[in-house]
């Protein structure tokens, strides 16, 4: 698959179908891939990408730290995914694209839109994750992983990675920057050699602040409240996609569409063609 450096970071993408630009973020958290659209949860049940590539020109990537992309030991922000994603497009020669999220994807998606509203036509807000039980979660994936840190030590971790193919999310013990570390031997060379007082501001750095609030993080409320995009919001309905996520998001977009579907309704008979209608709405508006 081909790949672009974005933000000084290899970035994997892969672009399938044809129309309109449609910019994918992917589940998975930590360990987003290309491929969690086809493998992931509810999305491989709802073959999304298969629908909507009939109709729209659809962009999926590894996020930075997942899968075959590169990586950069520093402390994580949200504005540092939304520029993974506008380097793609400007990578791309895409002026403007749909944006669709998947699970932690509606975060870095709601993010882009605030940060570069003319560079995005809609948003789709699938499952957002977010919710009190979701943040208590992260904390302590981040925390597991920090404890192995000061007993093992990183070197550890790097032997770790080496020996196991889990991420983050299955294993916390790997730490974030897992996929870069078994990928790269200079990378992991160097990853083990950072002073491990460093280290831990920035791991935790990056747990407090990119999840702040026990709902949906990634934007402010009052920047989402100033958007105009257009946006579909479907619920999750788990620990890590609260209900109440997809609720705040509607709150907050003054433009936003709540699709009111239990998860058990949202099949590939539904959800692909629910979503394929609202981006058809933007494209040909009514009248």
């Amino acid at each position: 698959m081909p790949t672009a450096v974005v933000d000084g970071i290899r970035t994997r993408y892969e672009v399938t179908g044809s129309g309109p630009p449609l910019l994918m973020f992917s589940p998975g958290g930590f360990d987003s891939t290309l491929e969690s659209w086809r493998t992931v949860g509810v999305y491989r049940r709802l073959a999304l990408l298969d629908h909507l590539s009939t109709r729209y020109t659809c962009i999926t990537f590894d996020r930075r730290e997942s899968g075959s992309s590169g990586g950069r030991v520093q402390r994580i922000r949200w504005q540092d995914y939304v520029a993974q994603a506008v380097g793609l497009l400007d990578h791309l020669d895409v002026a403007s694209a749909h944006l669709m999220g998947g699970c932690v994807g509606c975060s870095t998606a709601a993010a882009v839109a605030v940060a570069h509203p003319d560079r995005v036509s809609s948003m789709v807000l699938y499952s957002p994750a977010g919710g009190v039980k979701y943040r208590m979660k992260q904390h302590a994936r981040f925390a597991q992983h920090l404890a192995f840190v000061e007993e093992q030590g990183l070197r550890a971790v790097v032997d770790l990675v080496g020996a196991t193919q889990a991420g983050f999310t299955k294993d916390p013990r790997v730490g974030p920057w897992n996929s870069v570390v078994r990928a790269d031997p200079d990378f992991a060379d160097a990853y083990a050699r950072i002073a491990p007082e460093r280290y831990a501001v920035l791991v935790s750095g990056t747990a407090r602040l990119m999840f702040d609030r026990d709902t949906v993080p990634g934007a402010e409320p009052e920047d989402l409240l100033e958007l105009t995009t257009p946006t579909l919001v479907v619920p999750g309905q788990d620990d890590s996609h609260a209900p109440s996520a997809a609720r705040y998001l509607q709150e907050c977009l003054p433009h936003a569409e709540y699709w009111d579907a239990p998860v058990v309704e949202q099949t590939e008979d539904t959800a692909p063609a629910r979503i394929l209608a609202f981006l058809d709405s933007v494209e040909q508006p009514a009248g």
